[in-house]
């Protein structure tokens, strides 16, 4: 049987009319298909931390100690509950709606007030259920918009189910496989459609392992698992081939056909394409993903494959980070040793790196993390060294993206461009696998630079790598 998974993202699910109009509802039989969906946007944010700003959420506040995460969890509670009345307008489903995410609430408030009251005796730590209380929490935003979405469906004639595999109520957690064969084992999505939620209870610990990509982990595993043709990203933009919010909407274009090496690199960056786990088990078992534009049904969207890289040389994105953070260590007696206890502590406090280079004067590390993570990492790579050798300071990166481009042209010429434009490189890295050069800049340079970049290694030569895509029926 030929079908797809496909996954949600939080934003378009908060567009849901769209969701229903130009994804679930288009096709003229909806089944054949199995949908994933994450927490509507800034749910989940609520429930944790806002993924921008780290304001406090939920969990937070309860890690930091605040007494007033009740208070936060209700005002939370009045928004799933706004959702719901946007969504149902016949009252009697409404109230299905509402009384189950009020139940789920419900019973989470006392989870946690029974954990705190345990923790006031000396015996029992709150930093010991911390990660738990972290992935408990997390699943109430998928848990709601799955059931909503399940609801609305079966409302309007579909033969919808809600897959919850937030283990609610589990004893026991399963390893992620299993969780999903035992899931999916008796149903015929020929006549059935699944809504599953993004976040899935099980052995590994998803947001221990991937904190916020752990939908992405899901649909790629129930992709996998159950033999899907292809997937499907619904996103509430096109993959371009820059920001368009920067370069300008007119000048980007969709990246159209590319593989996986360079959705790996992309998730490198950070960017939201898919976490590089979730592509790798779909490379793996050869199954094409489609990125597409939840407000754009009739674009083709991006498709990454297995594909070898193209012959000709093309940088297909530019894409970066504005902030990011270059530590420099000074200490030509024992580099090797430096990464690997840099590598360790970066692992350890969950700082992503995004390039090394070593040479006779040191090392230097370009990083991507919170202000205070930084500090604490400078703090204790001060300690374990005794030396105050690190010097820190703000940068922005800036990488040039393609399956297969001239490194040595694409640096050339990218830092002619910027040079062009007044614009100070303070390093160029490339790496002999020919998929990406990245620029470090000054933090106030970086739109300046993207749309260097962009004009000057894609606009400015014919596209050679996008091309038309049909998309799995």
């Amino acid at each position: 049987m030929s079908y797809t998974v496909e996954k949600i993202g939080g934003t378009s699910m908060t567009a849901f009319d769209a969701v229903l109009e130009n994804i679930i509802l288009k096709p003229n039989d909806p089944y054949h298909r199995v949908f994933v969906v994450s927490a509507y946007g800034g749910m989940t944010d609520a429930l944790l931390e806002c993924k921008r700003t780290g304001k406090p959420g939920v969990y937070q506040k309860i890690a930091q100690g605040s007494s007033d995460w009740p208070e936060a969890l209700k005002a939370l509670e009045q928004r799933m509950l706004l959702v719901n009345e946007q969504w149902f307008a016949d009252p009697m489903v409404r109230l299905q709606a509402d009384e189950f995410i009020q139940t789920r609430l419900n019973q989470a408030k006392s989870c946690i007030e029974s954990i705190l009251k345990a923790c006031e005796f000396g015996q029992f730590s709150r930093a010991d259920y911390l990660q738990d209380l972290r992935e408990f929490l997390a699943s109430i935003g998928e848990a709601h918009s799955a059931f909503n979405t399940a609801l609305k469906l079966t409302s309007l004639g579909i033969n919808a189910s809600f897959v919850d595999l937030s283990g609610w109520n589990t004893a026991e957690p399963l390893p992620l496989d299993e969780v999903i064969d035992k899931a999916f084992a008796h149903r015929d999505i020929s006549k059935e459609l699944p809504i599953v939620t993004g976040y899935a209870y099980c052995k590994e610990g998803l947001m221990n392992t991937y904190d916020r990509g752990y939908s992405e982990m899901t649909f790629s595993r129930i992709a996998v698992r159950t033999g899907a043709k292809s997937a499907v990203i619904h996103k509430e933009y096109h993959l371009s081939s820059a920001d368009p919010r920067i370069v300008g909407p007119e000048r980007v274009r969709p990246m159209g056909q590319t593989n996986y090496d360079v959705a790996a690199e992309l998730a490198r960056l950070g960017m939201e394409a898919i976490h590089p786990n979730a592509a790798a088990g779909l490379k793996e078992h050869g199954i094409t993903l489609y990125v597409k534009n939840t407000f754009e049904p009739e674009h083709e969207g991006s498709c990454i494959t297995n594909r070898e890289a193209s012959e000709k040389a093309s940088v297909e994105i530019v894409a970066g980070k504005e902030k990011a953070f270059a530590l420099h260590i000074t200490d030509v007696t024992q580099n090797h040793q430096l990464a690997q206890r840099l590598d360790k502590l970066l692992a350890k406090m969950r700082i992503r790196c995004m390039g090394q280079e070593s040479n006779g004067l040191g090392l230097t590390a370009y990083l991507y993390g919170k202000s205070g993570q930084i500090n604490q990492l400078v703090d204790e790579l001060q300690q374990e060294l005794s030396t105050d050798n690190i010097t820190l300071r703000t940068v922005a990166l800036v990488s040039a993206i393609g399956a297969h481009i001239d490194c040595a042209d694409v640096v050339s010429r990218g830092v002619k461009a910027l040079a062009d434009n007044d614009i100070e490189v303070l390093s160029v890295q490339s790496g002999l696998h020919q998929v990406s050069v990245q620029y470090a800049i000054a933090e106030q340079d970086y739109s300046a630079a993207v749309c260097t970049l962009h004009r000057a290694l894609i606009s400015a030569k014919p596209n050679q790598v996008t091309q038309s895509v049909n998309r799995a029926a």
